[in-house]
């Protein structure tokens, strides 16, 4: 039972720290980078659809970025969602492709990335800590229910603490990383 309780709070530990890589790639540096858009969907034929599942994806240079649809149709509405998103993308269309050329960051626009980042972080570290909270209480209740001793308890309990420092760093480390990336020039 205690087994399980942790095995559970770790793989949902897991999955936050998951979450926080996912946002920290959404978040633009100084190249062009296909994860950018991950989160973008596409009005396509009426369903919002992620653009991902729409185009390919081309890196010719460091700040350029080249996307061809499967489907030409959908070009002018994969356009129309570029523009609309918060990117700072300028997609140019010719006809068969979309280039973006991402613009240079300013120090400014570099430190408002930095911010929206530990926000990022501190929302994982705070889903990690809600896992702990959640598998704390359950290992407290198999306590106070006698299913076992308090030893038992407390040894998981520490181990639960320890699952939890492992996966704050992490999240810690992922930021400091990523604040490096965005401040270098």
């Amino acid at each position: 039972m205690i087994d399980d309780t942790l095995l559970e709070a770790e793989d949902k530990m897991d999955k936050a720290v998951e979450v926080a890589k996912e946002d920290f790639a959404s978040v633009r540096t100084g190249r062009a980078n296909p994860s950018l858009f991950a989160k973008l969907t596409v009005d396509y034929y009426g369903a919002p659809t992620p653009l991902q599942q729409l185009a390919s994806f081309q890196n010719p240079e460091a700040r350029t970025l080249l996307i061809t649809p499967y489907d030409k149709g959908s070009l002018t509405d994969i356009e129309k969602a570029l523009r609309s998103s918060d990117l700072g993308a300028n997609p140019a269309n010719d006809g068969n492709v979309i280039r973006i050329v991402m613009p240079e960051l300013t120090e400014e626009r570099r430190r408002d990335y930095i911010k929206l980042v530990r926000t990022k972080a501190e929302e994982a570290k705070v889903s990690v800590r809600n896992v702990r909270r959640r598998a704390k209480d359950e290992l407290d209740k198999l306590v106070k229910d006698g299913d076992v001793g308090e030893d038992e308890g407390a040894r998981a309990e520490k181990e639960l603490d320890s699952t939890t420092k492992r996966h704050t760093d992490s999240i810690d480390e992922l930021l400091k990383r990523k604040e490096t990336e965005l401040l270098d020039v």
